[in-house]
């Protein structure tokens, strides 16, 4: 009766996975315990938005969910090359930012139909196997555009980023209009340095932009902290909590976490449910996918009247009666 029961159960299990199959659905063997995940990413691991991901796929390694392996620095003419490898080698999820080759990493995709594909990426999810996600922290960019717009001497903050599309875009923007909320003075000085990952450039830039009267950095990019501490100014990171390393300088950063996103996309993969969605949702505060980062050394430092109109704002974010709006135009400096 046992023996009947398991066969009856194992040939539900292949009739299954025989209907994603022939569905077009990306399907895992049912025995396989780990999940074959790579990643293929165009920058070094440590740039701040690739490092987010890398950090939730090595703790889903950590908790024995999945095996991970990577490709860093790999330039656009390589990226399909390196992309093919993978799936055929029998990668069951593969992730990476497809911004600049966008193209190429469709094309893999729709010859692996049965891979999954989770990809940052600005544009629409494609059948079956391409799902798409983004840092969507436009809300807790608001909440450090109140700190510097309350912190602020001169009344005038500089903004260096990489590229002025609207992943970035949209993060100046709401920044930039958590500012104006605590101070309709404040003036803007931006850049962008035709780059995601030169530190010397990005530092240049902040100088500049120093030298112009600004007391208060926005660190998109690598490089801008290093400016502010040396010239004794202060600095507002992105993506990744750098106070550690700049505890002097860095008062308040927008924490992007990738992990709601690798969880469900992971989940999905498991259950051999995967198909072409858009996880940008799960960047959002109300999933845990961004936040206010500590404040660290700065928690007392900030004016207390000012702390208490940040909290708010972030309690009408998190119950939903408060939107950041979503601008990616790109951003100018104030006239």
């Amino acid at each position: 009766m046992h023996m009947g029961s398991d066969r009856r159960h194992w040939m539900k299990a292949l009739a299954a996975a025989a209907a994603l199959a022939a569905a077009g659905l990306p399907a895992l063997a049912q025995a396989q315990s780990k999940i074959k995940v790579a990643a293929v990413y165009t920058v070094p691991v440590e740039q701040q938005w690739v490092s987010r991901i890398h950090k939730a796929l090595n703790e889903a390694k950590a908790r024995g969910e999945i095996d991970y392996v990577f490709s860093e620095s790999v330039s656009n003419a390589d990226y399909e090359r390196v992309l093919r490898q993978y799936a055929e080698q029998g990668s069951g999820l593969i992730v990476g930012e497809s911004f600049a080759v966008e193209g190429a990493a469709r094309k893999v995709a729709r010859d692996y139909p049965k891979t999954a594909f989770l990809m940052g990426s600005s544009g629409k999810p494609q059948a079956p196997n391409f799902s798409v996600f983004d840092n969507y922290i436009q809300e807790p960019s608001y909440l450090t555009g109140m700190i510097a717009g309350g912190m602020t001497k001169t009344n005038h903050i500089g903004m260096v980023g990489g590229y002025a599309i609207p992943e970035v875009n949209r993060l100046m923007h709401a920044f930039m209009e958590g500012a104006r909320e605590v101070n309709p003075r404040v003036r803007f000085t931006v850049s962008f340095i035709g780059s995601w990952f030169d530190p010397p450039k990005a530092k240049e830039a902040a100088f500049a932009m120093v030298d112009k009267g600004a007391d208060i950095l926005y660190a998109e990019r690598f490089g801008v902290s290093d400016a502010a501490r040396e010239r004794g100014k202060l600095a507002i990171g992105n993506v990744i909590n750098t106070q550690p390393q700049y505890p002097a300088t860095v008062v308040a950063s927008a924490l992007w976490n990738m992990e709601p996103t690798i969880a469900a996309a992971l989940a999905k993969v498991k259950a051999g449910q995967f198909r072409n969605e858009d996880y940008g949702q799960y960047s959002l505060m109300k999933y845990k996918g961004a936040e206010l980062a500590p404040l660290g050394t700065f928690e007392g430092k900030v004016p207390a009247d000012l702390m208490t109109k940040v909290r708010a704002r972030e309690k009408a974010i998190l119950d939903g009666k408060f939107a950041v709006k979503v601008v990616e135009t790109e951003p100018k400096s104030t006239p």
